[in-house]
């Protein structure tokens, strides 16, 4: 069966393409085109088929949630009804990334539990194998790991984040610029940095690239290209490190579309507002347009506990300046392994961040909702507000438990209603749009 880019590429609107353009609003031709280029790709499987979700150029910004198991807490149930409040929150994709307990039992669990796109990291599971097995990570070896990327992908996933651009020489870059302040933060990356070391070899999934990429391509699996030396500190961000495994991601997804793969570039996690705008530029530029997921991106490191905020201040300067798909952070970075609240308030605030970010990425039409609702509130209109607000029923319980005496305001102003006084002096001046 052939990838969403090869029927793109033979002027085939396929079903899901057709959908996403539907969802989106843009026309089935300009969905094909743009999945053609490699500028659009709609995470899949054909052997699970998950809603159809289009992420890349022209198109809303997505937001990922990330569950899973850790080697403290296995609770597969927890996983199971983390899965479910992340798409019930309004998650676009799901990443499972479990490193605990059984975890071709979890995966599976997962998968059956939504309809979304899922997603996964295969060193996480090679890595636990290989320590399982032989007592030591280091001696896993890479049949294993080719075969466990083989089996994942036949279970369903519709999108594999693989760290295919750390190599030797991006290795000798972070030696050289004296590693770090914030250290190595990608769990798949330094497991991969540790492997390479003590084997004295390169890494297999850069060596032998066009063998992950024909086992994604099998399933139309969406090759998303991990970023393992991202930064995990604001005073890391845009090293040398970072970029050379950047740019080797770009040149990979290259190729990979090449060979009828669909590719996803990933970056950056801690970034200063300043330097956002920048290596968005700079992903799209080397990569020729491939869409970017960007995991947060955290805006500053001091504020552990409500880093679900220093993410979305990230993710929505990231959405505005052109990244495709935002990885949601919760309350509990830094600190925990989240829970069931803590992924609805880390979905909520990704997609909130996600929706400002478009509001100036596509000012044409992205801001005709934020208008009716100040006329809504103007008129003093409830049930309209909370029918254009982005999550109503959280709006609806904060306002019933706080009823006011009079119905038309709310308690914060009571009497002094600002919008009631305004509308009673300006009540004839309301003709039509304001001029």
């Amino acid at each position: 069966m052939k990838t969403q880019i090869e029927l793109a590429r033979e002027g085939i609107v396929s079903t899901q393409m057709a959908s996403v353009a539907k969802d989106e609003g843009v026309s089935s031709e300009y969905v094909r085109q743009m999945v053609a280029e490699g500028k659009i790709v709609i995470p899949w499987n054909h052997g699970r088929k998950p809603r159809a979700v289009g992420i890349g150029k022209g198109l809303r910004t997505k937001v990922n949630a990330s569950i899973g198991t850790s080697s403290d807490i296995v609770d597969y149930g927890a996983e199971v009804r983390k899965a479910k409040a992340a798409q019930e929150s309004g998650a676009d994709t799901l990443m499972e990334l479990s490193v605990g307990g059984d975890l071709d039992r979890v995966r599976r669990e997962v998968i059956a539990a939504v309809d979304l796109p899922v997603g996964n990291v295969p060193l996480y599971q090679a890595f636990c194998e290989a320590a399982r097995k032989y007592g030591d990570p280091n001696k896993l070896d890479e049949e294993m790991l080719f075969d466990l990327i083989e089996k994942q992908c036949a279970d369903g996933m519709a999108f594999m984040a693989v760290h295919c651009g750390i190599n030797l020489y991006t290795i000798e870059r972070l030696r050289k610029q004296r590693y770090r302040y914030g250290g190595l933060v990608s769990k798949g990356g330094v497991s991969m940095v540790a492997w390479m070391l003590a084997n004295k070899r390169e890494n297999p999934l850069y060596e032998k690239f066009d063998r992950v990429t024909a086992i994604l391509k099998k399933y139309d699996t969406v090759l998303s290209l991990g970023n393992g030396l991202r930064a995990g500190a604001i005073h890391d961000s845009s090293d040398r490190a970072q970029i050379q495994e950047l740019l080797i991601n770009c040149e990979l997804a290259e190729i990979g579309r090449e060979m009828g793969c669909q590719m996803l570039v990933e970056g950056p996690g801690h970034v200063p507002l300043d330097e956002v705008e920048g290596n968005i530029q700079l992903q799209k530029r080397m990569s020729g347009g491939a869409p970017y997921y960007m995991l947060g991106p955290i805006s500053t490191d001091v504020a552990p506990g409500f880093d679900h905020i220093t993410a979305a201040i990230g993710a929505a300067q990231s959405s505005r300046f052109g990244a495709d798909l935002i990885c949601y952070i919760t309350p509990a970075e830094h600190l925990a392994l989240p829970n069931e609240e803590d992924v609805r308030q880390g979905v909520k605030a990704a997609k909130i961040a996600a929706y400002i970010g478009d509001m100036n990425k596509y000012p044409e039409k992205g801001r005709e909702r934020d208008r009716e609702m100040s006329k809504a509130r103007r008129d003093l209109n409830w049930e309209k507000q909370f029918e254009l607000a982005l999550y109503p029923e959280d709006a609806r319980a904060i306002r019933a438990s706080r009823t006011p005496e009079d119905e038309a305001t709310c308690t914060m102003c009571g009497d002094f209603c600002a919008s009631r006084g305004a509308g009673k002096l300006f009540a004839a001046d309301l003709r039509g749009d304001k001029i």
